[in-house]
């Protein structure tokens, strides 16, 4: 295999004139195999290394180090996260659209895995108005133009999995149900925060825009 210790040493001989040693020379490899070793550990951290210079390509705390030189620490890696599902997120927040209805939306979904209900009372497409398609009693909301700028949203919560091997609330322990203890939140793997959720929604808006937030299941 191309820079493994065997292809080291096999180079390192190559240039060495053939009629010096024997087609046998025990000692002789065993010296160069010392240095093959340690020229294929470089060249292994230099194939690393060249990883690490593209988002496309790197991996471990590299990944974590070029989201925060991109979006400081407003993306930081979840619990267990593994790289790929890391490195799919750093890809879309920094394409990320902002600013527009739209982008409030996507982000949403994008990180609850849920739609959001996304309200604004200056719209009459949200609130509907009198001999339109949408009528009083029929569809929308109130609707206000004293609200510019305004928009009231609801998130939900991303539909978590539990805690693994901890028998839920009630049930019987054992037969694979899991065992019986005290649990929080902060044990559910990747559990997405309320605080997250507003930080979501904040990094979209515009500036001097409101957005009146509630969080539900």
């Amino acid at each position: 295999m191309t820079g493994d210790q065997n292809d080291m040493l096999a180079r390192l001989k190559s240039t060495l004139p053939s009629r010096w040693f024997a087609d046998t020379s025990p000692i002789l490899n065993g010296m160069l195999s010392g240095i093959a070793w340690g020229w294929s550990w470089l060249y292994q951290l230099l194939i690393y290394t060249r990883l690490q210079t593209r988002l496309a390509t790197a991996t471990d705390s590299f990944l974590d180090q070029i989201a925060m030189d991109f979006l400081a620490d407003r993306l930081p890696r979840r619990v267990e996260e593994p790289d790929a599902r890391y490195r799919s997120r750093i890809s879309r927040e920094l394409l990320r659209e902002r600013g527009t209805r739209a982008a409030l939306v996507a982000v949403l979904t994008d990180l609850t895995g849920r739609i959001p209900i996304v309200l604004e009372p200056a719209r009459p497409a949200d609130t509907g108005a009198w001999n339109g398609q949408l009528g009083y009693g029929v569809a929308g909301g109130w609707g206000s133009l004293m609200l510019p700028f305004q928009c009231f949203v609801t998130a939900y919560r991303a539909q978590g999995g539990g805690i693994a091997s901890i028998a839920g609330y009630g049930g019987p322990a054992g037969y694979g149900n899991g065992a019986i203890q005290y649990a929080s939140l902060a044990m559910l793997t990747g559990q997405i925060t309320d605080q997250e959720i507003m930080a979501t929604i904040a990094g979209v808006m515009p500036t001097a825009a409101i957005a009146w937030t509630r969080i539900s299941n």
